[in-house]
């Protein structure tokens, strides 16, 4: 399949100068390590942190910014940063400043993450994490066992803790903010074609033209259905019903929702499918408090959508999900 790049082996690094020249007003680009930062990584108390494989766009870099991210690291495409980028990005931030790191719930990514929080505080830093797993999609139908892996509803969880960090929220503060809202939060998606991976020769999956996908990975790890596609509002049904069963939810209970394109859905789509979503919560008497529809976390060009639902309990975090940021991809 045909691509607008150059050389492969230097995607990620002609990615992310292109999104530097783009930014320059407000960020700065570390090639040796392939990180993204603000210029005013001093002005908050704690510095926030995430990143994870390439191939996600806009998710992380494009979330960088005052009321977001502090620092995102990148690394090759579908494969986490090492400890060595990790670390690098928490050495940019003051010694006197904490550091919270958001991870998501992938085992190279936790490994590597951990293990440069813990040279980090070898180091003498004030540095925790939190980890997302909001992917509530289920192995097979015969185990249901679900997978938590951290996908876009990482998103949200940024734009929280963001927020509460602007508002000069300790390290401990945030870090159990984090914790209740990843309880809170789960997603659900479904393809209707694979991604194409510059760097391998063959899909990560395969489907015959008129099959979705439910529960796909965003690494293309398999789902756990595939059927003939009929329509928009079936998709929507079929993930609100899962999502239901999870939050056995009242009348009255209040979400957010994050409505996200996985790299090659319209906007025409995405909002077509955010009606049916629309209007499948009000015949549930859900008070929708929220919503964001867009392209936000993506499997490079994977043709599909997914919906992550935030039970909101507590007022403020719809206060920081609607309040003003300076990033690129909010």
């Amino acid at each position: 399949m045909k691509k607008i790049t150059n050389n492969v082996q230097h995607i990620i690094r002609d990615m992310l100068q292109g999104f530097q020249f783009e930014n320059n007003d407000r960020v700065c680009y570390n090639s040796k390590h392939n990180i993204i930062y603000r210029k005013d990584l001093a002005q908050q108390n704690v510095a926030i942190i995430s990143g994870g494989g390439s191939g996600h766009e806009p998710a992380d870099f494009g979330y960088v910014g005052e009321g977001m991210l502090s620092i995102s690291i990148n690394g090759n495409i579908f494969v986490p940063p090492t400890p060595e980028q990790i670390l690098a990005a928490i050495r940019l931030t003051d010694k006197k400043q904490a550091v919270l790191l958001i991870i998501k719930n992938f085992q190279a990514d936790v490994q590597n993450f951990l293990s440069a929080e813990s040279l980090a505080k070898e180091e003498g830093r004030s540095i925790d994490h939190v980890i997302v797993n909001d992917d509530v999609s289920v192995e097979d139908a015969v185990s249901y066992s679900k997978r938590k892996r951290g996908v876009a509803g990482t998103i949200l969880v940024h734009k929280i803790l963001g927020a509460a960090a602007a508002e000069g929220y300790s390290l401990q503060q945030l870090k159990n903010l984090g914790s209740s809202v990843i309880k809170n939060l789960h997603t659900l998606g479904v393809a209707l074609s694979p991604a194409n991976n510059p760097n391998q020769t063959e899909p990560s999956f395969t489907l015959n033209d008129n099959e979705v996908y439910y529960g796909v990975g965003i690494h293309g790890e398999k789902g756990y259905r595939k059927e003939e596609f009929c329509s928009s509002e079936k998709l929507a049904i079929e993930l609100i019903n899962k999502l239901k069963s999870l939050y056995r939810w009242k009348q009255g209970d209040k979400f957010a929702i994050l409505i996200n394109g996985l790299g090659a859905t319209p906007l025409m789509e995405q909002y077509i499918f955010a009606n049916d979503i629309r209007r499948l919560m009000q015949l549930e008497n859900i008070d929708v408090r929220f919503v964001k529809v867009g392209t936000h976390l993506t499997s490079i060009d994977m043709k599909g959508i997914s919906i992550s639902l935030l039970k909101i309990e507590d007022p403020e975090w719809e206060k920081w999900l609607k309040s003003d940021v300076t990033v690129s991809s909010w």
